[in-house]
């Protein structure tokens, strides 16, 4: 099961730990749902998702400050013999010496964040969904072409790495070559990204590993890319029918999410590098409401309206 370490989040959040003495080295987190825990703070646990990271913000911190000694004791004890993985204060708010005491006699760690709870809430939910997204690896190249994520797949040697290379040599941005893993962050989107070990490295066949973030320069390079685009390469077959137009879009599937994919045959003297860039464009253009095939085959559609017409009237 993936999940996050507490750590991880503390240093991504910049947050402040207010119960140092408790060893967060094994907590995790494993979904990407936060809650707020009001009603629970009122006294009602039904359906309580303990497991989730908990946030308090302004209105929860007023409603405990105003309740009695008694019943804080009561709601506290109740709250945090919970199995809760953290609980964050939003806004420096301080927990009263009581919670801080519960807290700590029950391993609960508590945190503290400058940030405002709805701003808090949005950037930890988007970057657990990211990091706790379902993951596979899948063998190819992924490369940022004109802000489109292209991904280049094929069978081994055919030309893949050679094809990234010069789109970087043209200003494009390198994601990963060779692996690349794809995380599904909604169910429109794949976001991919490299192993920390091959980041930033292609293999040449011939030549070997090639750093190209220090022979290119850091603009060469980028961690995470949206997946908009599949080009499949493949050895060019004489007897295969391959598509000339493009009135209909060809899809893959990677982790339930469908993505728009083309089959490139390669032969001698084929410009991939020109190739890719022309589909990231093309990509684009659809994007934003215009079809070349479709204008084409309109503009056909209206020229035998027109020569229909001229023999009706001959």
């Amino acid at each position: 099961m993936a999940y996050v370490s507490l750590k991880n989040i503390i240093e991504k959040m910049k947050l402040e730990n207010l119960t140092p003495e408790l060893d967060i080295s094994k907590v995790k987190i494993t979904q990407p749902d936060i809650n707020r825990p009001a009603l629970q703070i009122a006294g009602y646990f039904e359906h309580f998702e303990a497991t989730r990271l908990q946030v308090i913000g302004f209105v929860e911190y007023t409603y405990m400050e105003g309740m009695e000694e008694e019943r804080k004791k009561e709601i506290y004890t109740k709250l945090l013999s919970r199995e809760i993985p953290a609980i964050v204060f939003c806004r420096e708010l301080q927990p009263d010496p009581l919670f801080l005491q519960t807290a700590v006699e029950h391993k609960v760690p508590i945190l503290m964040t400058k940030k405002a709870t709805s701003a808090f809430m949005a950037e930890i939910i988007r970057w657990l969904n990211v990091k706790l997204a379902p993951c596979i690896s899948v063998h190819g190249v992924l490369v940022d072409v004109f802000g489109e994520g292209v991904l280049i797949t094929g069978e081994s040697g055919i030309g893949k790495s050679e094809a990234a290379l010069e789109l970087i040599k043209r200003g494009h941005r390198l994601v990963t070559d060779d692996v690349v893993e794809i995380r599904k962050v909604s169910d429109e989107t794949l976001v991919g990204s490299a192993p920390d070990i091959t980041k930033h490295f292609i293999e040449l066949r011939g030549i070997g590993i090639v750093d190209v973030k220090t022979l290119f320069g850091v603009s060469s390079v980028r961690d995470t890319q949206n997946i908009d685009l599949v080009i499949r390469l493949e050895d060019w077959d004489k007897d295969k029918e391959y598509d000339r137009l493009g009135l209909e879009e060809e899809y893959t599937e990677y982790l339930g999410n469908k993505v728009v994919c083309h089959n490139i045959p390669i032969r001698p003297g084929r410009n991939l590098a020109v190739i890719c860039e022309s589909a990231a464009i093309n990509h684009r253009q659809k994007k934003m409401g215009y079809n070349a095939a479709q204008e084409l085959y309109t503009r056909v559609q209206n020229s035998l309206a027109r020569r229909r017409e001229e023999e009706d009237e001959d």
